[in-house]
């Protein structure tokens, strides 16, 4: 009903900088929503389920719900400072007593819920006001969309209708390697109305607030899967950072030839060569081909989304 009623329904994750500065993230499993909102210079509001109404971002949630795969207090302290009592450990493997988040003999799906005050600089009013940026994360599959790229209201209407990632090991029963899959709204399986009513709503929103939307891809780069390697936190996180610290914004732009997305030629300490995936490529014609392949699939999943007497979308793929 809150959708109905003017205020947007998000299976989203947000956090707020120490100016009050709030960011949303959008994202399916594997993608790192959990991982990236959990950041240690801002305000945890929450990790799953928010609503954006006419005062800002609001949790309806309450805790969070990570994935433990090869958890450590290097790679993510947060995370793993929160797993204390209280907190419920699933699918982790106990070798002496201890968890062992490196044993993936039972499974790679291990995870952990714990509530939110578990996260040392989570936010006591679980609200935050209206967002300037919005994060979409994707973890594609093919190695083809740049790290990061700014999108219009339209394009970001688009990506977000779409919800494209890949299902990565440890996300469901059965995936074992990477496949991609389209999921509306980052979020199909929570959408009791049709997904054209939450992007009008969402769009509406983010051009009243003057809201920034960015794509941030934490899959493959230089090639697909196994071919290319995972993206580094360290160039994600890179990317996140200067995000929402604005300095994205003094970045010269340029727009990808495949997706025309608005990519930065230069940001932080991301080599050039990362920013622009096809230059991350050893064989050309190969991210090419695979560039062509991804679009036709982004314009095949697009056709169920123009229907009569809904929002059509679709010119800004």
């Amino acid at each position: 009903w809150l959708p109905n009623e003017g205020i947007m329904a998000m299976h989203c994750s947000a956090n707020k900088g120490k100016n009050g500065d709030t960011a949303l993230f959008f994202g399916l499993s594997g993608t790192g929503k959990t991982t990236l909102s959990a950041d240690p210079h801002r305000a945890l509001i929450g990790d799953d389920e928010h609503g954006w109404d006419d005062d800002g971002i609001f949790n309806f949630e309450g805790g969070c719900y990570a994935k433990t795969i090869n958890l450590s207090v290097e790679t993510e302290p947060d995370i793993y400072n929160a797993i204390k009592p209280n907190a419920l450990l699933e699918n982790v493997v106990i070798n002496g007593g201890d968890p062992d988040y490196f044993d993936v003999s039972k499974t790679q799906n291990s995870r952990v819920s714990y509530p939110l005050e578990h996260i040392d600089n989570h936010d006591p009013k679980s609200a935050g006001g209206h967002p300037e940026n919005i994060i979409f994360l994707t973890c594609d599959a093919y190695g083809v969309l740049p790290p990061v790229s700014k999108l219009s209201s339209g394009q970001a209407m688009y990506h977000f209708l779409s919800g494209y990632t890949a299902k990565v090991a440890g996300t469901e029963r059965g995936v074992t390697e990477p496949t991609a899959t389209f999921s509306a709204c980052f979020g199909a399986a929570f959408l009791p109305l049709h997904p054209t009513v939450y992007a009008d709503l969402l769009e509406q929103k983010i051009q009243k607030h003057n809201t920034n939307v960015y794509l941030v891809n934490t899959g493959w780069t230089g090639g697909g899967n196994g071919v290319g390697e995972r993206m580094s936190i360290k160039n994600t996180r890179e990317c996140i950072d200067r995000i929402l610290d604005g300095s994205i914004k003094n970045s010269e732009f340029v727009s990808d030839p495949k997706f025309g997305l608005a990519v930065p030629k230069t940001l932080g300490e991301i080599p050039p060569s990362v920013l622009n995936p096809r230059e991350a490529w050893a064989d050309k014609d190969a991210y090419d081909a695979a560039a062509d392949k991804l679009a036709a699939m982004f314009k095949e999943n697009f056709k169920t989304y123009v229907t009569p007497g809904h929002t059509d979308y679709s010119s800004f793929g």
